[in-house]
């Protein structure tokens, strides 16, 4: 695709972010919005996002609780949409783990791809949801020691918010599945979650090349926003990850 046919295409793509306000949300759209895509944000404090995005005119600004939408104003939120990117997480209070809804990734994954499924697209839409690397990719069956399985299964005992991600992956795994009639997905595993201003040298793999538990390594928040919004615009790179769980480090 050369470059002005690619710029074209970019132009007319409308993109779904929830999770925006969240500090890889932020960085995400800011990454779109440099490809000039079209971006919808669902926020549900609009005072916690930029100033410049109120005024800029490829961005369309809903303030909503998004498990709160009706399931028709779920499916009139995805109608038009060519690729919706999750970048939910749960805010690291005590309310924001142990409090409702426990299953805010989970759900959100489910009733985004239903609306999807019920609009009925005439071309796929990308699903891709921000996991983490704590998370196996039970496709690839993922070596993992025992220690880590250890902690993995006290984890899964004690924080809401580490079953919420592997649900969230394992029904796009299992339920989404690789040959849906309206969806491809992926699901981008970063590693110890660290901000940067600017995008570095960063490398994908299929599976951890490291401990998650025992052995993290780390990930810039905007490399992750980087590879994501890559996804949408690189249509080989989507072609190489979409139905996987790519995992991202920096450099």
């Amino acid at each position: 695709m050369n470059s002005l046919l690619n710029i074209n295409y970019l132009n007319n793509m409308k993109i779904l972010v929830v999770g925006a306000s969240g500090a890889t949300g932020k960085k995400l759209v800011e990454q779109l919005l440099i490809k000039e895509c079209n971006v919808k944000v669902v926020v549900r404090s609009p005072e916690k996002i930029p100033t410049t995005w109120k005024q800029n005119k490829l961005i369309k600004i809903i303030s909503a609780s998004l498990l709160n939408l009706s399931d028709k104003e779920m499916i009139d939120l995805s109608l038009d949409c060519d690729a919706i990117i999750s970048c939910l997480g749960h805010n690291l209070t005590l309310k924001g783990v142990y409090g409702q809804p426990l299953k805010l990734v989970t759900d959100a994954t489910h009733r985004l791809c239903s609306a999807i499924e019920k609009n009925k697209p005439k071309h796929k839409v990308k699903f891709i949801l921000m996991n983490t690397t704590g998370n196996s990719n039970r496709d690839l069956s993922e070596p993992i020691s025992f220690a880590q399985k250890y902690v993995i299964g006290l984890l899964r005992l004690i924080l809401p918010p580490h079953v919420d991600n592997e649900k969230a992956a394992d029904y796009l795994r299992t339920e989404i599945g690789q040959n849906n009639q309206f969806i491809e997905w992926a699901a981008v595993r970063p590693d110890g979650l660290i901000d940067d201003d600017t995008v570095s040298d960063y490398k994908i793999h299929a599976s951890p090349t490291r401990s998650a538990i025992f052995n993290t390594g780390k990930t810039s928040r905007i490399n992750v926003a980087h590879f994501m919004a890559n996804l949408i615009s690189d249509s080989a790179l989507w072609e190489k990850w979409k139905g996987k769980m790519p995992v991202i480090y920096n450099e």
